[in-house]
């Protein structure tokens, strides 16, 4: 299955100006794709570029500003190169001339803050040979060995792919599937995929490709269909899905026509389970019953895409809130992975998109802003689903300890 390029491996690489980051991607790539020059300070802001990496498969590889930008311009630089670590899967870090203080040490910091795995390259090694009271200390202080490359050369770059390689396999083993854990060999699962307004021309939305793809991987049968089918389906092939899995703005429908000892829940909602943090949605979820006059929320598109008159983000979930609470409330949206707002002490809830065209790391690094400043966040399927009545049901798939009379709530 070919990968969306915000679902592949993102890799940074970090270090100071002129340093060789940018010959160093195109040692890695075996291509002169980046911009390589003397001139300190070539690479300004964050560059992306794609490729096919040995033992790993493609990736995203970002070329960013040096971290010793001293100047007004270079301190916005800086800023967006310590953005990117939002971003990444993997760090590179690249010293050179046994450089090696604040600032690769505030840099891996910002590693270690968002759980980024990284490896430390000492470049050109070819002209400079690295200190061994270096090593002693990077050794001693971070439990890593420095890995000496020239990509002038292209010496031990070799190397340095194949611990890319054994990082890369360790996060792949991390990865679970979409629904692996509610299924078994040969069980139908029942799609229920509405062609509406918001549904683009001659394919289905991302989520359902994904799910579709992570049933037949776990060897099930999947079934797909739009709402107006279920019940005629149902009734005339007697057959029993082991799980149903809807849209979740046709949560109500779904839910009166699919019988009650079917689980059923949404694409938005897996995809909350699979790549949010479950728990945190858990708990904010019903804040939406807290809400009050006044109340501003945040709501995360992890894409950007042209706005319909019944955007979901925009114009659906902002009016089942004011609907349900009976309250006034204020609604910010960012798209994709703009950067949120400064003030966001200022929100009392933040409502997260499934994030089907984002990374694992980049959702979870999303949403920590707001976890850590201890703000209510949720999910769209789950929140969806409160308002809607069957919350209960639709999460009852992930969550094992509820009583079987709350699915009916």
């Amino acid at each position: 299955m070919k990968k969306s390029k915000n679902e592949r491996l993102h890799i940074g690489i970090f270090g100071r100006r002129n340093v060789g980051k940018s010959s160093l991607i195109n040692a890695i790539s075996n291509q002169k794709i980046a911009i390589v020059s003397e001139i300190p300070g070539t690479t300004t802001d964050p560059v992306k570029k794609s490729i096919e990496l040995k033992n790993i498969g493609a990736v995203v590889i970002i070329d960013t500003a040096g971290i010793d930008d001293t100047n007004e311009l270079g301190k916005l630089r800086v800023d967006k190169t310590f953005k990117t670590i939002e971003e990444i899967d993997i760090a590179i870090l690249v010293i050179a001339e046994n450089k090696f203080s604040d600032y690769e040490d505030d840099l891996i910091q910002k590693f270690f803050e968002y759980e980024i795995p990284f490896i430390i390259v000492a470049n050109k090694s070819d002209i400079y040979k690295i200190d061994y009271d270096l090593i002693d200390k990077v050794f001693s202080k971070y439990n890593l060995k420095i890995i000496e490359i020239s990509a002038e050369k292209n010496n031990n770059i070799d190397i340095l792919l194949n611990e890319l390689a054994k990082i890369n396999s360790k996060i792949q083993n991390k990865k679970k599937s979409l629904i692996g854990d509610l299924v078994q060999y040969g069980d139908i699962v029942l799609l229920i995929t509405p062609i509406d307004n918001e549904a683009p021309e001659g394919r289905l939305i991302l989520p359902q490709v994904q799910i579709i793809r992570d049933i037949l991987d776990n060897d099930c049968v999947a079934i797909v269909m739009k709402e107006k089918e279920v019940e005629i389906f149902l009734k005339t092939t007697g057959i029993k899905p082991k799980l149903a899995i809807t849209d979740s703005q046709i949560f109500n429908r779904a839910d009166a026509i699919i019988p009650k000892d079917i689980p059923l829940t949404s694409f938005s909602i897996i995809l909350a389970n699979n790549k949010g943090d479950f728990e945190e949605y858990l708990k904010g979820t019903p804040k939406i019953s807290e809400l009050k006059d006044g109340d501003k929320i945040l709501l995360l598109e992890s894409c950007t895409h042209q706005v319909s008159c019944d955007d979901i983000g925009r114009v659906k979930i902002p009016r089942w809130l004011s609907s349900f609470t009976g309250k006034k409330l204020e609604f910010t949206v960012v798209s994709g992975l703009d950067k949120l707002p400064e003030s966001i002490n200022e929100y009392s809830l933040v409502i997260q998109c499934g994030g089907c065209v984002v990374t694992k790391k980049q959702l979870q690094n999303r949403i920590k802003k707001a976890v850590n400043h201890n703000i209510p966040i949720t999910n769209y399927g789950m929140a969806i689903a409160y308002l809607q009545g069957i919350y209960q049901r639709a999460i009852s798939p992930f969550v094992k300890n509820f009583d079987t009379k709350d699915l009916y709530l």
